[in-house]
């Protein structure tokens, strides 16, 4: 079958170039993109000249966690579109693509319960205080109460900052456990009624409310930092804090300062400003923090089924079809 019966290109094959990727292969994308008619092309870049070098004549570009900068985006002479292996699109710059025409797409609904699971056990782990006991356990320390005070869940406020589908799925979570459950989403209306009991509250009153906060929005311009010193005084003393979404919503020196002086009484991070996380960082000192390395959309499932959808996605945009999801 050739590249005009796939209605992809009249003259050559599509390329289809692979910046990036931590899947032991990538043998899914490579038959998908053969079955459409072109060629995959898959590299471990680093450098932004890598990257240009690399994709300069793509059709399409696949990417993990390489950074698609301006100068990048520019040294394209052809490309169709982007397509983010993830939900999260911080490392592409999308004002460098729309100029360019360049459809940049993500796959969001993915890992949606394997991070759901992650979130929630985080703050089980912590609301139960299970790395405290077991810590003290290690020391010898044997009592039959734990560190801190331990309210019931049923008697705890779970607050997510968003309302996709992650974090619904969190908040059936927390609702099964019988905590209280809100959010805190600006794009919701009051009576939205994909809402049903979960009651929608400003920032200022989430704060307020959350004995567990957990971050499930997008990285931009107006949620970096997010979670600072400010906001982080306006949370009740005794709460937790959970990131399994993007790490600069975080202000994590902030957020170590405020650990140590006991203004929350824990965190559960998946995500960081750095990653990885560097060597001496004040988290690392801060013995109220769980933190696991990027891998809540981890599962063995996971991966194959993101790699999948990323590479439909890609050979939709160039047959000319529709994207299911686009963000630029």
């Amino acid at each position: 079958m050739n590249s005009n019966q796939q209605g992809i290109f009249v003259k050559d094959k599509m390329r289809v170039v692979i910046t990036d990727y931590g899947f032991p292969d990538v043998t899914i994308e490579r038959e998908l993109v053969g079955a459409a008619g072109g060629n995959l092309a898959a590299f471990h870049c680093k450098t932004e000249q890598e990257l240009i070098d690399a994709v300069r004549d793509a059709d399409a570009l696949l990417v993990q966690f390489a950074p698609i900068t301006r100068p990048v985006i520019e040294s394209l002479t052809r490309c169709k579109t982007i397509v983010r292996y993830g939900v999260g699109v911080d490392n592409i710059d999308l004002d460098a693509a729309r100029s360019r025409g360049i459809a940049v797409c993500n796959v969001p609904d993915y890992c949606v319960n394997e991070v759901a699971d992650h979130t929630f056990a985080m703050a089980l782990a912590l609301t139960r205080q299970l790395t405290a006991v077991d810590a003290q356990m290690r020391r010898g320390v044997w009592l039959r109460t734990p560190p801190r005070p331990m309210p019931a869940s049923r008697q705890m406020t779970f607050v997510t900052i968003g309302f996709g589908r992650i974090a619904r799925a969190v908040l059936d979570r927390a609702r099964a456990c019988q905590f209280n459950v809100a959010t805190c989403d600006s794009l919701l209306s009051a009576d939205a009624e994909i809402l049903g009991s979960v009651r929608n509250l400003s920032l200022n009153q989430a704060l307020a409310a959350a004995d567990v906060l957990s971050l499930h929005v997008p990285l931009t311009v107006d949620t970096r930092h997010l979670i600072n010193a400010h906001t982080l005084a306006l949370l009740r003393p005794g709460s937790i804090l959970i990131n399994t979404a993007r790490g600069g919503l975080v202000d994590s020196l902030a957020l170590a300062e405020a650990l140590s002086k006991a203004q929350l009484a824990g965190a559960g991070l998946d995500v960081f400003e750095e990653e990885p996380l560097p060597p001496g960082h004040p988290l690392l000192k801060c013995p109220n923090v769980l933190l696991t390395s990027h891998l809540a959309w981890c599962s063995q499932a996971s991966g194959l089924e993101l790699q999948r959808l990323a590479a439909e996605e890609v050979v939709r945009v160039l047959r000319g079809q529709p994207a299911h999801s686009q963000v630029a």
